[in-house]
């Protein structure tokens, strides 16, 4: 078998390859025609970030098995084409999580004694020994913006320094939190009581711009921001006025919206007060390696024996399995993803039901898929079939399983109830005919939805006219219906009305909806990839 590594990778990534005994050709820079040219005689494909596995290549790979990528990020990845055309693609989510924490630490740790500012005065001809006066870190305060494996490192990193640890992470349980040291605050208290803020969240529609000019208006004078996790978590636009009217005291960047960054296209770089790498969070010799072991052996594993490790479009089971469960796995991960957007507070107790026909069968890839879809939305590429239970025992997140010979009105149920700080969540799906994913319960409300892509989940009294109201909010946004669900209690007098759509649904559009009359509730959904 061939294997065709694209990208830079380091040798004991391809040593591990060769080693199984699988042919290996090291071709890096490939434009995309001549990959395209090339791509249709190998069986696997190892990649970083400059390749890009769009549909069209995939198309024309016909003999591709599979596809690694050594590392965490999977944006140039097409994964439902991949998925389509039955190549599995992997990665390494945990391959450099201590790099990246180190490399936040070691940004704030320059940021408080000015070493870059330092060394380019040292380095002009200067000696300004009292220009850069600096400031200690021990006994200060780190606010940490999302306490998962790299925030927890961090935290940990912080901690040896003698800094105060706290940590806002909505998702996170609080006894597991102060199992590792750090206070779970609200963002708005920790801007306020931070002397640096760190952090450690992925990019999502939840966390797009979550630090902006509000949260540096919070901040102290003189408190410091670090952002090493994902551009476009932080407002460039105000992180600059905050850095030039001297809102805040100083601030690293490593990622940034747009890459490559020069200042033409970002003014941070033009500021003193501003330090910045080229997207360096995962770049040591140690943390390459690892990558490269890591997905060198999952590969390998693969293509030889046929095992599935660290993938994020297939799961860990038979064909014979697959057969019987596969549309289930597919509904459960849509639940799980629908879950967690409409769960409030941390996630502490998952009930899953298997009911009728369900119940005599290999229901695990199924549960593994439901975790996996409940965290995806907050971690994104760093959750995929092989850990998500691992990241649910870590978060304190009780699993539990129960099984019934009665599935009510159809054959088959998968009903799951999702107990969070703040409340609680039940979702009923099913399956019609071979391959039909439905959500047919949400809490009291009965309804028959397609559980997929862009949606608007709106709470409202049942009186006539909402449904016009809200038709017409939306059309004068363009944004258009495809599906339309209503779901009616009549004991309350309420419904619930979901909304498939062409496009996400905006702060600003959905702020519209809210303000409708007689609509107690809405909310966006992205269900992208179902």
């Amino acid at each position: 078998m061939k294997v065709l590594v694209s990208d830079n990778l380091s040798p004991v990534g391809v040593k591990v390859l060769e080693d199984a005994g699988l042919k290996v050709d090291v071709n890096t820079g490939l434009a995309p025609d001549e990959l395209k040219k090339i791509i249709g005689s190998y069986d696997g494909l190892v990649i970083r970030s400059a390749t890009k596995v769009t549909a069209d290549l995939l198309e024309a790979a016909g003999k591709l098995k599979v596809v690694g990528r050594a590392g965490i990020g999977l944006d140039n990845v097409d994964i439902h084409a991949a998925s389509e055309k039955g190549v599995v693609v992997m990665n390494a989510p945990d391959g450099n999580a201590v790099t990246t924490a180190e490399h936040a630490i070691s940004m704030m740790l320059a940021l408080s004694r000015n070493i870059p500012q330092a060394t380019a005065s040292m380095k002009a001809g200067k000696w300004e020994k009292k220009k850069f006066m600096g400031r200690e870190v021990t006994g200060k305060t780190l606010g940490i913006i999302g306490i998962g494996r790299i925030g927890s490192i961090a935290a940990s990193r912080a901690q040896g320094l003698k800094m105060k640890t706290i940590a806002y992470d909505p998702h996170m349980p609080k006894e597991m939190a102060e199992k590792i040291g750090v206070e779970l605050v609200g963002l708005e208290e920790l801007a306020k009581r931070s002397d640096y803020i760190t952090v450690h969240v992925p990019k999502t529609k939840e966390t797009a711009n979550l630090v902006s000019t509000e949260f540096f208006s919070n901040m102290k004078p003189d408190a410091m921001f670090i952002d090493c996790a994902r551009g476009g978590v932080c407002d460039e636009e105000a992180l600059y006025v905050a850095l030039k009217e001297k809102v805040i005291g100083g601030a690293a960047l490593d990622v940034f919206a747009v890459e490559p960054t020069t200042p033409e296209n970002c003014p941070l770089l033009q500021l003193d007060n501003f330090v910045c790498t080229p997207h360096l969070g995962a770049s040591t010799s140690e943390a390459q390696d690892n990558v490269a072991l890591i997905i060198g052996r999952q590969i390998s594993d693969f293509l030889l024996n046929g095992s599935v490790t660290n993938a994020v479009n297939v799961p860990s089971v038979s064909s014979d399995v697959l057969a019987q469960v596969g549309p289930y796995i597919t509904l459960g991960e849509m639940l799980g993803s629908m879950h967690m957007q409409i769960s409030r507070g941390g996630i502490e107790e998952v009930n899953i039901e298997y009911s009728g026909e369900l119940a005599d069968m290999n229901t695990s890839p199924i549960t593994v898929a439901f975790l996996k879809g409940l965290f995806t939305p907050i971690l994104q590429d760093a959750v995929n079939y092989v850990n998500a239970p691992i990241i649910a025992k870590d978060r304190g997140i009780r699993v539990i399983e129960s099984r019934s010979d009665q599935a009510g009105d159809f054959t088959n149920t998968l009903s799951i109830k999702v107990k969070a700080s703040e409340g609680e969540n039940v979702l009923v799906g099913t399956v019609f005919g071979r391959n039909e994913p439905r959500l047919v319960r949400l809490n009291m409300f009965r309804l028959e939805a397609l559980p997929s892509g862009p949606m608007l989940l709106v709470f409202n009294k049942d009186v006539p006219g909402v449904i016009g109201d809200l038709g017409t909010t939306l059309g004068k946004a363009g944004v258009n219906i495809s599906r339309m669900t209503v779901g009616r209690e009549e004991a309350s007098n309420q419904n619930i009305i979901l909304l498939s759509t062409d496009q996400l649904i905006s702060r600003d559009l959905l702020a519209k909806v809210q303000a409708l009359k007689n609509i107690d509730a809405a909310q966006g959904l992205d269900l992208n990839g179902y």
